[in-house]
């Protein structure tokens, strides 16, 4: 009985001063590195995600010079830009595996994406024999909720911890808890410092 870690799209364009920056995402990046430095070891796996979004297109509409900031976004984690890449408060070294997710379609999901090696998340999860995971980063009320109810779909024990996500607005995000409570997952604090 195995047990992952998710960390959902910790990335500069999603942090204070990105593109798409959300409140209290520089502090979920530096939670996490405190995190990873007393609690890695209580996890087989640490799946990191990135939004990767190819910058040639709209990907799938995706992107708009007119957002409604819910199906379409501004321009944002476009692969090979500082944008894409982790904040810098968060520390990668302890993750196993980097997926990426979004080229040239909309992504919210970690499940949407895969490794540079080609692996899918429910892959890795089957092959690890992994039954519970816990869930951090950006956006609680987008990719985090979007993440989290899959691995609920895909029978999952879920935790989400909540002193380690940000969203996008707190009614949105609020909503994003309640509806994953109410879908299985336990909101719970992380571990405190070993």
């Amino acid at each position: 009985m195995g047990k992952a870690l998710f960390i959902v799209d910790v990335q500069n364009d999603f942090t204070e001063g990105g593109a798409l920056g959300v409140e209290g995402g520089d502090a979920v990046a530096e939670g996490l590195t405190r995190l990873l430095a007393g609690h890695a070891g209580d996890y087989d796996l640490i799946i990191a995600s990135r939004d990767w979004h190819d910058g040639a297109n709209d990907n799938g509409g995706h992107f708009s010079e007119a957002p409604d900031f819910v199906d379409s976004w501004p321009v944002h984690c476009v692969a090979g830009t500082p944008g894409a890449e982790y904040d810098p408060g968060f520390d990668a070294s302890a993750v196993t595996h980097h997926v990426k997710k979004g080229q040239g379609v909309p992504a919210y999901s970690l499940f949407e994406g895969t490794t540079d090696a080609g692996e899918k998340v429910e892959e890795l999860l089957d092959a690890h024999g992994i039954v519970d995971v816990d869930v951090a980063g950006i956006a609680t009320d987008y990719c985090v909720r979007a993440s989290a109810l899959d691995a609920i779909a895909h029978g999952r024990h879920v935790r989400i911890l909540t002193d380690l996500v940000a969203g996008v607005a707190p009614a949105s995000s609020e909503a994003a808890l309640a509806e994953l409570a109410h879908a299985g997952a336990e909101l719970v604090s992380s571990p405190a410092p070993a």
